[in-house]
Formats: C-alpha cells, structure tokens, sequence
C-alpha cells in the first residue's frame, strides 16, 4: 500500500484524499447524523403525544370527579327519599296538587338505567286540554332538585280539536336504589 501511494502524483495524492473525505463524511452522515436527527424527531414526537395523553387524563380525571360528586348526591337524595318512593305516584300527586290529574291520558314507564348502586327510572307522561297556566303550574312543580326528578324531553302542541288547548308529552326521570340482589 505504500508503494502504491508513493507512485501516486501529488494530484493524485490530493484526489485519493478528498474523495476518503468524502466517503468518510458520506458515512459519518449516513450513520450518525441522520440517526441523530430521527431520534430526536421520534423523542419530540414521543413527548408531544405524552403531553397530549396528560392533558387527556387530567380533563379526564376532572370529569370522573364531576361524575363522582354527582354519584353522591345522587346517593344522598335517595337515601334522604321516603321507602317506597315511586316516580308514577309522584307524578300523580304533583298533577293533583297543580289541577291537571282529570287531564292525564297516559303514563308509561321506559326501560330503567341502571348506574352503580341506582336506576335512572323515567316514565313518559301525556296529558290533554291544558291551559297555558296548568301546563306552567304543573312544570313548576314536577321538576323539583330535592327529590332529584327531571323533565328531560318534553313536546307541547295545540290540541285539533281545540286549538285554545294544548297537549303534551314529558318525558320524566329520576334516580331510584336498586332493589337489593340486582346490583
């Protein structure tokens, strides 16, 4: 080898050098830079989704502390409820009280939700021939934040037959404990 450098003229010499520069620094980019670059894209992109799993966790974690809160009040209610507590004799009482009971046409339950420890119960309730005042003296008094009942769809109309009528149809619900056995 190193005869067959000494041959070489000085041009050449200068040639040979420049062009193992070049394939050193082809090989020192090839191996080491460009990995170098890739890594550090990867690891940048690694803690960009690990911040963005963070901040989900924590919206998250808020979210199951609403939840939570909601779920023991919801439990306090229940407990804070008379035995025996049923939505359909509720209804029938609050239509007595607001002079509308006569004005019923029907009451249905709907499938019950359970949630932990409770049921969401709702029953769908139609009532016909309501004056403006008995339809807002009975939504006054359905809808009541301590024994946890909700109206949670509702649709009024003019009756056909008398127009100075309405019609309506509630979609009432509350929570209610699940009997014991069926939890």
């Amino acid at each position: 080898m190193k005869q067959f450098w000494d041959q070489l003229t000085k041009g050449q010499k200068r040639n040979v050098i420049a062009g193992l520069a070049l394939v050193a620094g082809a090989l020192l980019i090839q191996f080491a830079v460009i990995p170098w670059f890739e890594a550090r894209q990867r690891v940048a992109g690694a803690i960009a989704g690990s911040e963005k799993a963070i901040r989900e966790l924590a919206s998250l974690g808020a979210e199951y502390g609403v939840l939570r809160q909601r779920s023991e009040e919801i439990k306090r209610v229940v407990e804070r409820r008379p035995p025996g507590f049923a939505l359909f004799s509720y209804l029938e009482k609050r239509a007595g009280d607001a002079g509308v009971k006569a004005n019923i046409r029907s009451m249905n339950p709907l499938k019950s939700v359970p949630v932990e420890a409770h049921e969401e119960t709702t029953v769908e309730m139609k009532l016909d021939k309501l004056t403006m005042k008995q339809l807002t003296d009975f939504l006054y008094l359905v809808e009541s934040r301590e024994d946890l009942v909700r109206i949670r769809k509702m649709t009024v109309g003019k009756m056909k037959e008398s127009p100075e009528y309405l019609t309506a149809v509630f979609q009432v619900f509350t929570y209610q404990s699940l009997p014991p056995g069926s939890r």
